[in-house]
C-alpha cells in the first residue's frame, strides 16, 4: 500500500486551527475556568452501547484510550477543582466518514452551579467568537424541544409512538430490515435523528435540540418536571452535530443502574461488556457539586466556521496518514 508522507492540512488551515485554540483559551481566561490535562489512557471503557472503545495492552493488562475526558474531570470537580475545560485528542474504534475520524480534538468545560440554559447560551457565545476569529459572522441562537423536532419532522410522537411506526419510519429513510430488525427503539430514534431530522437543524443558527427521552439520558439529570425527559442537549449548525450536553447526573447509585443497563444492552447486541469505571462512581458517591458540562467537537467547529465539507480539510494527519 502506499501512503503519502504529507499531511493534509495547508499552512493556512494550520494558522485557522492554531487561532482557534488561542479564542478558546482567551473565552474561559476571562471567565476564570480553569483549563486541565487528564490522561487519555485509562482503565475502564465506557459503557455506552453506541461508543466504541479503542483498546491498548500495557503489559499484560488491557487499557482504553478515552472516548472523552468527562470521567477523569468530573473526579476533579468532585476533588474541588471548580470550573474547568480541556482541549485534548479523544478515540473512537470504527468511525470514519466525512464527519468523523477516529481521533479527533474535543473541547470539554464544565461549569458549577450553571443550569442547561445557561450553559447553552455560553456555548452560543464561545461558537460566535470562534466563527468571528476564522473571519465569519456570529449566528442567533434558537432552542428547540426533541419532541417538537421529532413531530415537525416525523409526523409522531418519539417518546408514543409504537416501535413498529419507528421501524417504518427507519426502513422509509433507507435502514436495512435486518438492521431495523435488530435494534431498539431508541437505536431507531437515533437513526432516525441521524440520517433525517440532524441535517436538517441550524440552518443560519445555533440549534440547541433539548429535552431528550429519559431513555437516552446517558449521564443527565432527568427533567424534575417532567420525568420522561432528561436534561441533555446537542447543539446543531448547518445539519452537523457540534456538541452533547448534560446538566449533569451527581446520583452515584442512579448512574451504577444505568451502567448496569448499559451491559445488559450490549448483552442483547452482542457487544463486549464493560466493567462500569468504580472510581467515578466513588467520585459522585463522594459528592459532585450541582453543575453542566460539554463537550464540543473542535474540529467540527472549525469545519463550520471555515465553511470546509470534510474533517480531512481541517485536521493535520486522518487516520489514513497517522
Amino acid at each position: 500500500m502506499s501512503v503519502s508522507w504529507r499531511p493534509s492540512a495547508n499552512r493556512d488551515r494550520l494558522r485557522q486551527r492554531a487561532a482557534l485554540f488561542a479564542v478558546v483559551r482567551e473565552f474561559f481566561a476571562a471567565r476564570d475556568v480553569l483549563e486541565v490535562d487528564t490522561p487519555a489512557l485509562v482503565r475502564r471503557g465506557v459503557t455506552d452501547v453506541n461508543l466504541a472503545t479503542v483498546t491498548a495492552q500495557l503489559g499484560a493488562e488491557e487499557l482504553f484510550l478515552h472516548t472523552s475526558p468527562e470521567y477523569s474531570m468530573k473526579r476533579l470537580l468532585a476533588a474541588g477543582s471548580g470550573d474547568i475545560y480541556q482541549l485534548c485528542h479523544v478515540f473512537r474504534a470504527e468511525e470514519r466518514s466525512a464527519l468523523h475520524n477516529p481521533e479527533f480534538t474535543m473541547l470539554e468545560w464544565y461549569r458549577l452551579g450553571y443550569s442547561m440554559d445557561q450553559l447553552i447560551d455560553e456555548i452560543a457565545a464561545l461558537l460566535d467568537a470562534a466563527m468571528r476569529a476564522c473571519g465569519a459572522a456570529g449566528r442567533p441562537l434558537r432552542r428547540l424541544r426533541y419532541r417538537d423536532a421529532f413531530r415537525q419532522c416525523f409526523g409522531v410522537d418519539p417518546l408514543e409512538a409504537p416501535r413498529e411506526r419507528l421501524a417504518e419510519l427507519a426502513l422509509e429513510a433507507g435502514l436495512t430490515g435486518d438492521a431495523a430488525a435488530t435494534l431498539t427503539r431508541d437505536g431507531l430514534l437515533d437513526f432516525l435523528v441521524g440520517v433525517r431530522l440532524g441535517p436538517t437543524l441550524g440552518q443560519d443558527c445555533w440549534l440547541a435540540l433539548t429535552h431528550y427521552p429519559a431513555s437516552q439520558a446517558a449521564l443527565a439529570q432527568l427533567d424534575p418536571e417532567d420525568p420522561a425527559l432528561a436534561l441533555r442537549f446537542e447543539m446543531y449548525a448547518d445539519g452537523v452535530e457540534l456538541a452533547n450536553g448534560f446538566q449533569e447526573l451527581a446520583n452515584a447509585a442512579e448512574q451504577a443502574a444505568r451502567f448496569a443497563e448499559d451491559n445488559r444492552e450490549r448483552a442483547a447486541r452482542g457487544l463486549p461488556q464493560r466493567a462500569a469505571d468504580e472510581l467515578l462512581l466513588a467520585a459522585l458517591e463522594a459528592g459532585l457539586p450541582a453543575c453542566a458540562g460539554v463537550a464540543v467537537g473542535f474540529d467540527r467547529l472549525l469545519m463550520i466556521a471555515t465553511g470546509a465539507r470534510r474533517i480531512d480539510d481541517v485536521i493535520p494527519f486522518t487516520i489514513e496518514q497517522a
